[in-house]
């Protein structure tokens, strides 16, 4: 009897080691980002866990400003587990102009800006035509970040942002949804964008 599913079995392992190997192609970034349309502010509905965000439990927020120089300010907040907010500002970079969906960030002072471990990569692998929901990733796929205009997004929406990300050969699996205590009126502006 147990010799039947030892083909099932076989092919569930399988099926896992493929899915488990590293993707060879290099992470691609969307053709194009209105850095105008991209400034404002976006919430985060899901992330792969990092060092720098232990401290935040939930309501994470960002931030962007277009500066003078074509840089974007970038404020970073987020509701820590005593119930107090923290808030980090940093600055953000377009490296390739062609595309504006390349960009490295930095949140330390300017003045260690020359330091070239302190720029983190920022890029833009999927974006809604209409901007509602952005997916962040890096070439390294160690970092990924599910960003959307409003706290929450529709589960259907939701799952394609999520699929756009394993397209790319990310471990979706890793991600982990960020929780957002937020008046009513404002989760219910959420729900609308799977409406629209």
């Amino acid at each position: 009897m147990r010799h039947r599913f030892l083909p099932l079995v076989m092919m569930l392992l399988l099926a896992a080691a493929v899915q488990a190997q590293p993707s060879t192609t290099e992470v691609a970034t969307v053709a194009s980002v209105d850095v105008d349309r991209y400034a404002g502010k976006w919430y985060e509905v899901a992330r792969f866990p990092t060092w720098f965000q232990t401290k935040c439990a939930g309501d994470v927020s960002a931030d962007y400003r277009k500066l003078d120089d074509g840089s974007l300010e970038v404020v970073n907040r987020c509701r820590k587990a005593d119930n107090t907010f923290e808030q980090a500002v940093g600055q953000a970079v377009i490296v390739d102009p062609a595309s504006n969906a390349k960009l490295k960030v930095r949140f330390v002072p300017a003045w260690l800006s020359w330091l070239p471990r302190v720029w983190g990569n920022y890029w833009i692998i999927a974006l809604a035509p209409d901007y509602s929901y952005s997916v962040v990733g890096d070439p390294s796929r160690e970092f990924l970040w599910l960003l959307a205009r409003t706290p929450t997004l529709p589960e259907p929406v939701y799952q394609q942002a999520v699929q756009q990300a394993a397209k790319q050969g990310f471990d979706v699996t890793k991600l982990v949804k960020t929780q957002q205590r937020l008046p009513a009126n404002v989760l219910k502006a959420s729900a609308e964008v799977g409406k629209q």
